[in-house]
């Protein structure tokens, strides 16, 4: 039984950079990028009980929810713990496409610009 409030690790991660996009710093990046990226984050395996969150570069927000402004500029799908190894820079997001656990549609040129460098750094713990 598939259990759709289960608690992925991506959520958390996600939160902050909710707070990270309010910073200077994510003002920062918000203003370089100026994309609009959405994400499908699934627990195991690609294309089940995916949750949807959209990273706005636009505007600096983060939000779950598929984009309700036209289309993304790159829609991504991943498994849960590949999307943190990618955006903790413990994972190429290159060699993250090339091996399948990462997939894009959209713009080739904006899914680039989806590197870890726009992720907060995670704290020490």
């Amino acid at each position: 039984m598939a259990d759709s409030d289960q608690q992925l690790k991506s959520d958390a991660f996600l939160e902050q950079m909710k707070t990270h996009l309010t910073t200077d710093a994510g003002k920062e990046i918000t203003k370089k990028i100026g994309l609009v990226y959405q994400l499908h984050i699934a627990p195991k395996k690609l294309g089940f009980n995916e949750v949807i969150y959209t990273v706005d570069l636009k505007k600096g927000e983060v939000k779950k929810g598929a984009f309700e402004g036209g289309k993304p500029d790159a829609t991504f799908s991943f498994k849960d713990e590949d999307f943190i190894k990618i955006a903790t820079g413990k994972m190429n997001p290159q060699i993250a496409f090339m091996r399948g656990a990462m997939k894009i549609k959209g713009s080739i040129s904006a899914a680039q610009k989806f590197t870890p460098d726009i992720f907060p750094k995670p704290s020490k713990m």
